[in-house]
């Protein structure tokens, strides 16, 4: 067992016949473990190569009882409540938010990161932006020891503790259900189709279409973006070229400029159109007509990323979690 990446603290443990605890205390000094018992635990660990998680070690010494928490959004209702959730599992604790907006621009997400490297912050929780195809600059956490979650939107290639929600599966549901209510022209609104949360919403609306033997149109993907006037523009183009009788929107604030839209060129929802949209939002029943959502367990998955990040400050070998929530479909008069 020469890899030291072979062998992790459980593995350990088991070896030596001790418990998990035991042995993640001989690594940090504490006093109250036997000398005898210590020594065997690091001998065996010196022979396996063993690498201790220093994610304990090194920050209990000083500690900033703080969180990062970095989002695109915090308009977006989901953000809001997956924070809330956070905040809740953090509270307890004893531990603060230090909450870093990115506007889903790479640059800041980059420079935020990077100004996590002094220590402000114990751990960080994150839904990525989603731009560019190197996301190496990550990789100095993990140097510095600092524990990184993952939520909602991730970078597959960065190893670390994820939690999501069953996006392919909820966007295969939500176009069969537009295609259930009679809908034969589909527009489906991204912002961001190289996301991997992009990806995977995209690859359900492209699999109904396929088992629901409608053809795929290209120009039915429609390119979004974060500009509430752009897209204003992008839909109204969509409304007056193509002959959409049903909206998939990916992010909520696509369905509000699907509503506009149609509002102004007066086009009826659900009669002409009918529109569904993945949104946490409490207002959806309120929205005239009330919006049909794909509704993502926000609060839960903030309880459950932050949950991870104490489980990593404690030492725990969390990196390789992967938590997969469901989301579910609450159908509504848009889609009637």
């Amino acid at each position: 067992m020469g890899n030291s990446g072979n062998i992790n603290i459980k593995e350990l443990a088991q070896r030596l016949n001790l418990s998990k605890s035991t042995v993640s205390r001989a690594f940090r000094g504490h006093s109250d473990i036997n000398l005898e018992t210590k020594e065997r635990i690091l001998k065996v660990a010196k022979e396996l190569n063993y690498q201790p998680n220093h994610h304990a070690s090194n920050l209990r010494a000083q500690q900033s009882k703080n969180i990062a928490i970095i989002v695109p959004e915090i308009a977006n209702n989901f953000f809001s409540q997956a924070i809330d959730g956070i905040e809740t599992v953090a509270r307890e604790r004893g531990y603060h938010l230090l909450i870093y907006l990115t506007a889903d621009n790479f640059e800041s997400e980059v420079a935020y990161v990077n100004d996590l490297y002094n220590g402000r912050a114990d751990g960080i929780i994150m839904s990525v932006s989603g731009e560019a195809n190197d996301h190496s600059y990550m990789n100095k956490l993990e140097k510095k020891h600092i524990p990184l979650v993952f939520f909602d939107r991730v970078y597959d290639d960065i190893n670390t503790a994820k939690v999501t929600t069953n996006d392919y599966a909820s966007s295969f549901e939500a176009t069969m259900h537009l295609i259930e209510a009679g809908c034969k022209n589909i527009a489906f609104l991204v912002t961001n189709k190289q996301l991997s949360i992009g990806k995977k919403r995209m690859q359900g609306y492209l699999d109904a279409l396929k088992h629901s033997g409608l053809p795929f149109r290209d120009e039915l993907i429609v390119d979004c973006s974060n500009d509430i006037n752009k897209n204003y523009d992008i839909l109204t183009h969509a409304f007056k070229t193509l002959a959409i009788d049903g909206v998939f929107a990916s992010v909520e604030r696509l369905a509000f400029a699907a509503y506009y839209v149609c509002h102004d060129m007066n086009i009826n929802i659900p009669n002409q159109v009918k529109v569904i949209s993945f949104s946490s939002l409490e207002i959806a029943p309120l929205l005239n007509p009330a919006l049909t959502t794909i509704t993502q367990p926000a609060y839960d998955m903030g309880v459950q990323a932050a949950t991870l990040l104490f489980r990593m400050f404690a030492g725990e070998e969390a990196v390789n979690d992967q938590v997969v929530l469901s989301s579910k479909i609450i159908t509504r008069n848009s889609t009637l």
